[in-house]
Order: structure tokens, then sequence, then C-alpha cells
């Protein structure tokens, strides 16, 4: 389930990513903002709180990009909304590489609890909670955002970041295709449960939630499904991925761009049999990567299992 960047504000650019805020979080920020009456003396305090938590949220989004990039991959997108954020990564299609890039995120949470918890202990030795109450009250609260991210996302359910590097950690001993089925299955498991405690609480947040995750998660079973039926096509010698040094499928999996008929790029020399439209880029049908040809027949090759 991905969030459109044409329904989202652009509100900047750092390090080469684009940061958008949907267009739904201002009306969920106005019903949170003011059912949060009573914690504060003004609105202004529940405002700060509320941006507070989605600079915490931004921050772990950038952990995940910044660690895709470093590993090689493309990260050039975050939307904000109201569930959170998500960050546009394709890490390449290795174990480690997608699992730095995952667990980057959480990283960041695990890096402010140590800065949240000295600005706490400097406000009560230095008695803020009588002389700034609002703002002992904000750092506390910002305190308890911060650990509940982490809790929350470090679940075992797929696709929270926890489920993720669970995949991850399981792609090494079982590969691609069978490491992300046995992570979604085990997503629908923990999403049932998220849903009864969203029924138990009478929240209606988390059966939102609950929802989304559970779109992710049948996408991400879907994707298994896909990853394994490739896993046992016949591979082409001779070529092999620049980016994930895969071999390519025998078979027509290519389309062409002008007369749309499928043909087998390799064996046609990048050039379609049905119009002769020749192309100088070709794409890698196990991690999407773009290529020139001649840079797949130098690839160093490998196996191709997922």
């Amino acid at each position: 389930m991905a969030l459109s960047s044409q329904s989202s504000l652009r509100l900047f650019r750092f390090s080469g990513i684009d940061v958008f805020l949907h267009w739904s979080w201002f009306v969920v920020a106005i019903f949170e903002i003011n059912g949060r009456n009573g914690r504060y003396s003004s609105i202004s305090w529940n405002i700060a709180e509320y941006l507070a938590l989605f600079a915490i949220v931004l921050m772990h989004e950038f952990g995940h990009a910044l660690a895709c990039r470093q590993v090689g991959g493309n990260a050039n997108r975050i939307v904000l909304w109201p569930l959170g954020g998500v960050a546009y990564v394709d890490p390449p299609p290795r174990p480690g590489a997608t699992l730095w890039s995952i667990a980057a995120g959480p990283l960041v949470n695990v890096a402010l609890l140590p800065i949240l918890t000295g600005l706490g202990y400097l406000s009560r030795s230095a008695g803020w909670a009588q002389t700034m109450p609002n703002f002992h009250a904000l750092l506390r609260a910002v305190w308890y955002i911060d650990f509940g991210l982490l809790v929350f996302n470090m679940l075992p359910i797929y696709p929270l970041d926890g489920g993720q590097i669970l995949r991850s950690l399981l792609w090494f001993p079982l590969g691609r295709a069978r490491s992300l089925m046995v992570a979604t299955v085990l997503g629908f498991f923990g999403i049932a449960g998220f849903f009864a405690i969203a029924i138990w609480l009478r929240y209606s947040w988390f059966a939102i939630l609950g929802v989304f995750m559970l779109l992710n998660c049948w996408g991400g079973l879907k994707h298994a499904r896909a990853l394994s039926k490739m896993a046992k096509l016949p591979r082409r010698d001779g070529f092999a991925c620049p980016r994930c040094k895969s071999s390519p499928p025998i078979g027509n999996f290519w389309k062409c761009s002008h007369c749309q008929q499928p043909f087998d790029t390799f064996q046609s020399g990048a050039m379609c049999p049905s119009c002769s439209s020749r192309f100088t880029v070709t794409r890698c049908i196990d991690c999407g990567g773009l290529n020139p040809m001649h840079e797949w027949a130098v690839a160093t090759l490998v196996p191709a299992g997922l």
C-alpha cells in the first residue's frame, strides 16, 4: 500500500531525499491535538508534543533511507502521514544490505533514548517540574513517545521493522523467497492479535493501522510467491546483473515499450524482434536494476538462487 506524493505537500529536501506530508495528516492533527486538552496549560504545548512525535518519526525514516543509500540502494522519498511515516527504500537484494537498511530506523530511536533520559534527569535536578511544568511534561511525553515507537516497531510482525528484521535474518539460512514467505505468514498471526487488542481496547486507530499492516502483509505474501516461481526458472549463462549478480531467466520476460510485445532481450541482443526497437539498458527481473547490456556480460557470475 503506497502513499502517493501527488496528494502530499513537499516539505523539503535533505541529502537527496524529498520529504512529503500527506494531506490527511492535517485533518488528523486537528483531531488529535484538540483531543489532548488538559495535559498542558495551553494548546500550543499540545501542538509541540504532536510535532515532536513526527520529528522522531522523521528521524527514524531518515535512518532507513540513509542506511539504504550507504549500502548502495535507492532511497529518495519519505512520506509522513497520520499513522507515522514511510521511507521508500530499495536496498540491494542481499540479506545484509536489507538488514542494515531496516535496523537503522529503530537504532535511531535507541540513540535518542539516552539523550532524552539525560534531559529528563536535568529537568528534575533543575526543578523544572515546578518552574517550567509544561516543558517538563513535554520532555516526559517525548521520552515515552520515542520508547513506545521503538517497542512497537520492533514487534516481529511483518511489515513492521521487527518483522522485516526477522525476514532479513531468515534470509541467510532460508533464501530470499522462503524467508519472506515465513515472515508474512507469521505476520498474519501477529496482525490477528493486533485486531483483537484493537477490539478489546475499542481503539479505532489500532484497527486502521491493522488494516494498513494487513494490506502490506498480503502484498509481501504475493511477492514471496512470485520470488519462489522466479527461483525455479532456468537461467541464462554468460550474463549476470551488475547490481544483484543474478543471472537473467530464459524466456520472454521483457516487454517492448513501443509495440508492447514480450521478448527475450538477451536472446535478441537488447532489440525487439517485432519492431526492431533497440534498448540502451536492460532491467533485471530479480532486483529491478537498469544496466547496459555490456555491463551484464562482464559482471561476475554467481548462482542465481533466491
